[in-house]
């Protein structure tokens, strides 16, 4: 992990980061504790009862795991995590604000022009606040 996000991890309490294996591909999510508390506020805006909802509680709450940072940063990924995102070699960690993401290395680069091009496409949607 880069050194400037643990430090961001430990200030808000936690000397670690949460994972989860994302929905949207063969890649990992996470963040720090208050990355849960916003998806929970989010999914407390549905119906108690919405299939979605459990849906989305069972794989994000589920199947994340709380992963500590050893003396010297790093993490350790469980076998499931590093299956689901195909990582078997070197990492690369993107940043997103509240959150982050896990890839492989060559995955991410595969990706990186089209990425560019829909945030250049896009770039005009953003709003001062």
């Amino acid at each position: 992990m880069p050194s400037n996000f643990r430090t961001y991890c430990s200030d808000s309490g936690f000397n670690g980061v949460v994972l989860w294996p994302s929905l949207d591909g063969a890649y990992l999510e996470g963040g720090d504790l208050t990355v849960l508390s916003h998806y929970q506020n989010m999914l407390d805006l549905m119906d108690m009862y919405d299939p979605g909802r459990e849906a989305l509680e069972l794989v994000i709450f589920g199947e994340s795991e709380k992963l500590n940072f050893d003396s010297t940063g790093r993490i350790s990924l469980p076998a499931k995590f590093r299956d689901h995102a195909g990582l078997s070699g070197k990492v690369t960690f993107v940043g997103r604000g509240r959150k982050f993401e896990v890839w492989d290395e060559a995955a991410h680069e595969a990706r990186r022009s089209e990425l560019r091009e829909k945030a250049l496409a896009n770039r005009h949607r953003m709003k001062p606040v």
